[in-house]
């Protein structure tokens, strides 16, 4: 059988791959970027979906719009205009399934073989697979612990001109690294002077552990004049909410998004509308704070819990900084003292300790580092953590 020849750019997720190793009996898992489905707000998702059923069951459970579910839309609209992007209204975003559709829509509207993309190194795999899959080189731009070093990441604007920039500003994946306030705006100065589109993704916003991050290039674009139209902003339900109802979103100039609502015609009409009009619910029936203050304290308790026994167990072999908010802690393996410095051996020494993680060199576009790995916080408790990272002590010594 011949497959696309576009297939050959692309291969199965590490991360993936690595789930099948999961299911020895007891092993503790860092490795997923899964939210916690312990914290998952279930009596106020019952109340939704009922009252999507006894308010709107037609509308609720027939073919919709592919742009949304209006209800839906108007929702989102006044949530991102509480989170300080006061200009944007219902018509001006579309409902897609999970922001990983999103991308998908971007790619398949902005990308050409041949053509150039500009990510964060590291950022996330998906991204990296998708534009691939439709053609493109992508090219990476480091990252500090203040995000995108737009310095380096302008001179690569120059370079390659490329057809759109994709960044995590906030609480990257995996990085977990946060833009700081003065980056974001040059990469907003960057879009509008290089007439470049800037992508930002945005699904981990929400979960900050203390004080709230800067505002989203979205938020901020209305202050440098000419980059909104230069703009598309991701955003998600799924690590907030729900990974289960698929709900993301796409805002962009309306050029763009017309050609993302007629891609998103051949590829599933619509996203669900009971799922949409049960995110509607929840949202107007006002439960959303009360779930994010409860996941922002535990996920906050659970970083800082795997930060003390990193430091206490591991000391001086690894090296990290802290996030201040998202599922991730990103960390180098220094090599110090002897020990391994390969995080993809390291990895296959960890499962047999009972503990897994995914290593950090398929994150990279470009040049990846053999020495960095992605922990993730949010699915084990503090007990397990502590355990799991005296198992990863056990195989890093070993």
């Amino acid at each position: 059988m011949q497959f696309a020849e576009r297939l050959n750019h692309v291969e199965t997720s590490a991360i993936r791959e690595l789930f099948k190793l999961l299911g020895k009996p007891g092993i503790i898992s860092f490795a997923g970027g899964f939210p916690d489905a312990a914290l998952f707000d279930v009596a106020g998702m019952q109340a939704a979906s009922q009252a999507a059923l006894s308010e709107e069951p037609g509308a609720a459970l027939q073919y919709g719009a592919t742009e949304g579910y209006q209800p839906l839309r108007e929702q989102l609209a006044g949530f991102m205009q509480a989170k300080g992007a006061r200009d944007v209204a219902a018509e001006q975003l579309i409902v897609t399934t999970g922001s990983q559709q999103a991308l998908d829509l971007l790619g398949k509207t902005m990308i050409s073989p041949g053509d150039k993309v500009i990510v964060e190194g590291p950022t996330f795999l998906a991204t990296i697979q998708c534009f691939r899959l439709y053609g493109a080189e992508v090219i990476s731009a480091p990252v500090d612990s203040q995000g995108v070093q737009v310095d380096v990441l302008e001179q690569l604007i120059v370079e390659h001109r490329p057809k759109l920039v994709y960044l995590i500003p906030t609480f990257g994946n995996p990085s977990g690294a946060t833009l700081s306030l003065a980056r974001r705006k040059r990469v907003l100065e960057l879009a509008a002077k290089h007439q470049v589109l800037v992508v930002e993704d945005d699904p981990y916003g929400d979960l900050y552990f203390d004080a709230a991050p800067p505002p989203s290039l979205l938020a901020l674009s209305k202050d440098v004049p000419g980059s909104r139209e230069w703009l598309a902003h991701c955003g998600s339900l799924s690590k907030v909410l729900s990974p289960g109802l698929r709900i993301g979103w796409l805002i962009a100039n309306p050029e763009l998004l017309a050609k993302a609502v007629m891609c998103k015609q051949f590829s599933d009409a619509h996203t669900s509308t009971f799922a949409q009009a049960t995110a509607a619910q929840y949202l107007k029936a006002g439960h959303m704070p009360a779930a994010l203050a409860k996941v922002r304290k535990v996920y906050a308790a659970r970083a800082q819990a795997m930060m003390d026994a990193l430091r206490s167990e591991l000391g001086d072999a690894v090296e990290f900084t802290a996030p201040m908010g998202g599922l991730f802690l990103w960390l180098r393996l220094t090599g110090k003292g002897g020990k391994l410095a390969d995080a993809a051996v390291l990895a296959k020494q960890a499962i047999e300790q009972g503990v897994a993680f995914v290593p950090g060199a398929p994150f990279f576009s470009q040049n990846p580092d053999a020495a960095t790995l992605r922990l993730s916080f949010a699915t084990a408790d503090e007990a397990k953590i502590r355990e799991g990272v005296q198992r990863l002590k056990k195989a890093l010594e070993s």
